[in-house]
């Protein structure tokens, strides 16, 4: 099914004045599976469907905007990077990405471990049954309450990321009569290439304890001196949406190097090593990111050559993926509300969500893809802008991307691609309300997240 066009703006990117695109797509109707979740497809009536469940029925249930999760892929994505490391490595899911307590109980199934780095996520990952010697506690400043909270119940590990902290999580082990297993965060020097607000390795950073000037070297001398405290190894983080994977091959040389030192001046040789997480997903068609599997053989043969070199045992690894086990397995459903054609520059197209269910393009100048999934289209491609609600110029969601020129109110779109960052930066904007979470599998969904209402909104403000 089609509709006529309406007056647009440009049809070819040549004239776009800042962004990405060469060329649109060779046909719109097709649904890239690199950067769609696995169980999405387009149906005989050319709607999309998720687990063998159309959008509009999808709409009509559960309203606009949501974000729909396919289980299976979740879970299937789990068990690919535990496959790819194997029973001698630790899988760490990055909560930070998005966590409900559906999404734990998941992981526990699948075998993962998870990184919480607040009060809250450890709250949720404890109250949906995760073991506490599963669960690793991040954070560049832990309040002593949360701190207290995390040794009590038994965390696996407590990553360090501050002298005070080393001084402040001994005390508190102390006082509770415990022994707390940690690890020290370092700053390796690498320049990621990616946005500088989620590179973490460069030295002018909050994260970490920097290895030049001796400063990481000496945090291991106060860790390893402080009775409350084990400390089992280093971690290591060199920023987000990473595909590149020389930065980790200077990381891990780096931190190996600093092990070969703690060896030669304690005798003690720290039996782990976190390499973090940061691997890069497909946003859009042209991103080409890594297999679990080719990034586990990178990583373990960049740290066994230079734990060989050094004459050091190869120590356990961990990683740390968030986004790229959950990052692909969702899409956000928006409604079209207006269509606005600019003459010679783009056609805005404003949806009924925006910079509040996904702050990430305003935030890293992120870029996403967009289709038309009501339905397909035959209609010329136009050069659109995808824009929300609020009241902020910068509340885009898609910069620049192509959609059929007959797009009209009514029409339902989808952004795949944001499972990770998207719900769990949501925000309240403009008093929006936050979109719920739906999990779809086998032909059924369910609200694993539910969306939020004005008597939520309104039971906080007490006046």
């Amino acid at each position: 099914m089609s509709r006529s066009a309406h007056p647009a703006g440009p049809r070819h990117a040549d004239v776009l004045p800042e962004g990405h695109y060469t060329a649109p797509p060779a046909d719109l109707n097709v649904l890239d599976p690199k950067v769609w979740a696995r169980t999405v497809r387009r149906d005989e009536q050319g709607q999309a469907t998720v687990a063998g469940i159309g959008v509009a029925r999808l709409a009509e249930e559960f309203g606009t905007p949501a974000y729909f999760l396919d289980e299976d892929d979740f879970r299937a994505r789990c068990r690919a990077w535990a496959d790819a490391f194997g029973p001698d490595a630790d899988v760490f899911y990055a909560g930070k990405a998005f966590l409900s307590r559906a999404v734990v109980r998941w992981l526990h199934e699948e075998g993962l471990n998870l990184d919480v780095c607040s009060g809250g996520e450890l709250s949720t990952a404890l109250s949906a049954g995760m073991p506490a010697e599963r669960i690793a506690f991040h954070g560049n400043n832990k309040s002593e309450e949360e701190i207290r909270r995390a040794v009590s119940v038994g965390v696996g590990r407590i990553v360090l990321d501050s002298f005070q902290e080393i001084v402040r999580v001994a005390h508190i082990a102390q006082s509770l009569g415990k022994r707390q297993r940690v690890q020290i965060r370092v700053t390796v020097g690498v320049e990621a290439h990616t946005h500088e607000f989620i590179a973490t390795a460069h030295e002018d950073q909050k994260f970490g304890i920097a290895l030049a000037g001796g400063q990481a070297a000496e945090a291991v001398r106060r860790a390893l001196s402080l009775d409350g405290l084990e400390l089992i190894g280093i971690h290591s983080h060199i920023g987000s949406q990473i595909f590149d994977m020389a930065g980790f091959e200077v990381s891990a040389r780096r931190v190996v190097q600093l092990l070969a030192e703690v060896r030669d001046e304690h005798g003690v040789e720290l039996p782990e090593i976190d390499l973090g997480g940061g691997l890069g997903i497909a946003y859009t068609s042209a991103d080409d990111p890594r297999e679990p599997h080719d990034i586990a053989k990178a990583l373990k043969e960049i740290v066994t050559r230079e734990c060989e070199a050094a004459r050091l045992a190869t120590p356990r690894i961990s990683v740390e993926p968030g986004r790229a086990i959950v990052g692909p397995t969702a899409f956000t459903l928006y409604e079209v509300g207006t269509v606005k054609p600019l003459e010679g520059l783009r056609t805005y197209v404003s949806v009924d969500g925006g910079m509040s269910d996904n702050i990430r393009t305003a935030l890293y100048d992120a870029e996403y893809s967009v289709s038309l999934v009501s339905r397909t289209s035959d209609a010329e491609p136009m050069l659109v802008r995808v824009v929300g609600k609020h009241c902020e110029s910068g509340d885009i969601v898609v910069r620049d991307a192509f959609l059929p020129a007959d797009v009209a109110p009514g029409d339902l779109l989808a952004v795949p691609a944001t499972g990770a960052y998207c719900r769990s930066m949501a925000s309240n904007y403009n008093h929006a309300l936050r979109p719920p979470v739906v999990a779809v599998r086998d032909g059924e969904a369910r609200v694993i997240v539910r969306r939020e209402t004005e008597e939520d909104l309104l039971r906080l403000d007490v006046g």
